[in-house]
């Protein structure tokens, strides 16, 4: 019997069984580029731990730390000593702080960027507000706002200055500053003032006891300078429990040049204005028994007319005229330079018969402008200066009156 094949069927079941393999074949194909592709997703950062940065994720917190002392909030904190801000695992990029009038705080940062502190002191009863940002190794930063107020004090003090504010003075004149408590930190008190020149020359402070303050260039100021002062005491402890409370800004300007030479043997007074000489003026100094002192002396004070009671400087009732013309005074110990009506015109350039002062011709009641004190009086102005030469006598003390010049600058300055 002659049997012909299925083509169908038997089509098929070659189909079936060579196809198996096949599919099998091209099925792992597709599993092994699926799981290559697949692989290479679930491993981006190449590590494989699934990170390219070794672990590091770019929206991660920055791991510096600002700290800020005081705390947030804090009152009655102190206005020295308690301010500082630091950065762990981190550096300080920006420190600002203010006070409640959006004054700001000058501060120094450390060269390693871990801190940051004032350079000044705090006012006392003043809200300060601080902002801070520090960035760690990878540039992420960290930032920290607080707000604190400083003490209010129980005991102050303030210092009373000279020159006032706005006035012309002569080339002599110092800044003098007496203050209202004495001071048992000078070194704080003196930081908080600043003098400033322009034309610009060294300005120096030298203490005369514990409540005064004097500043002034090595030389006298030169003629036209415009001279600055800042006095930042508020919130300075300038003894236990005692801080300043005075903020305040004074200017003055220099006059012309006056420097007037007395020669007390002479019985003659030079003076000299602006490197000339304008005039020679007959004197009579301290006598015998009263000399007047030598020295460098500023005028302080201008009286028209003035008392002058001996009983006042140790002279008991020797002397009290009540009517002492064109009066300005050059010590706190009673040394004037006035017009002088009760001795004979004879007596000027002739004789020395004062008490200690020096002494001009002069009329009674200061009317008459002729005189030579009247126009001494009329020439000067505070600040001005008075050298007395060959009295017998010692060199005025520093510190009675204006009277620094009489330091060298080495004294000044230690």
């Amino acid at each position: 019997m002659n049997r012909q094949p299925i083509s169908g069927a038997s089509a098929g079941a070659g189909c079936g069984r060579g196809g198996a393999p096949l599919r099998a074949l091209v099925l792992g194909a597709l599993l092994v580029l699926v799981t290559a592709c697949g692989g290479g997703d679930s491993d981006k950062d190449g590590d494989g731990k699934g990170n390219k940065d070794g672990g590091k994720v770019g929206n991660a917190a920055s791991q510096a730390v600002v700290t800020i002392v005081p705390k947030d909030g804090a009152d009655s904190v102190a206005t020295s000593g308690a301010l500082k801000v630091t950065a762990a695992k981190g550096k300080l990029t920006t420190v600002t702080v203010q006070d409640d009038k959006g004054a700001p705080i000058e501060g120094k940062l450390a060269a390693d960027g871990a801190s940051w502190q004032p350079l000044q002191h705090l006012a006392g009863s003043t809200k300060y507000k601080v902002h801070a940002v520090a960035k760690d190794e990878d540039g992420r930063e960290s930032a920290k706002d607080t707000s604190f107020t400083t003490l209010v004090p129980k005991n102050t003090f303030i210092g009373q200055y000279s020159p006032e504010d706005g006035s012309t003075v002569g080339v002599g004149m110092p800044v003098s500053i007496n203050f209202t408590r004495g001071i048992t930190d000078p070194g704080a008190v003196e930081r908080a003032i600043k003098v400033t020149a322009e034309p610009s020359v060294p300005v120096e402070g030298h203490w005369f006891g514990n409540d005064r303050l004097d500043f002034r260039p090595e030389k006298y100021w030169a003629a036209g300078t415009k001279v600055t002062v800042k006095l930042n005491l508020d919130g300075v402890e300038g003894r236990p429990g005692v801080y300043g409370k005075q903020s305040k800004t004074v200017k003055f300007t220099v006059g012309r040049s006056q420097v007037s030479t007395v020669d007390a043997k002479a019985h003659r007074m030079k003076v000299v204005r602006d490197g000339k000489q304008i005039k020679n003026v007959p004197i009579t100094a301290g006598a015998p028994s009263t000399t007047t002192y030598n020295g460098q002396m500023v005028i302080s004070e201008k009286y028209k007319v003035t008392r002058m009671n001996g009983a006042t400087v140790g002279f008991g009732g020797e002397y009290d005229i009540k009517d002492v013309p064109h009066a300005m005074r050059l010590s706190n110990s009673g040394t004037f330079i006035h017009g002088n009506y009760w001795a004979s015109s004879g007596t000027f350039g002739s004789a020395n018969v004062s008490h200690g002062c020096v002494g001009l011709r002069d009329a009674r009641g200061a009317g008459d402008s002729s005189t030579p004190a009247a126009w001494f009086f009329d020439s000067s102005i505070v600040g001005d200066v008075v050298i007395v030469k060959n009295s017998k006598d010692k060199q005025i003390s520093p510190e009675n009156g204006l009277n620094g010049w009489n330091m060298s600058w080495a004294e000044w300055t230690k």
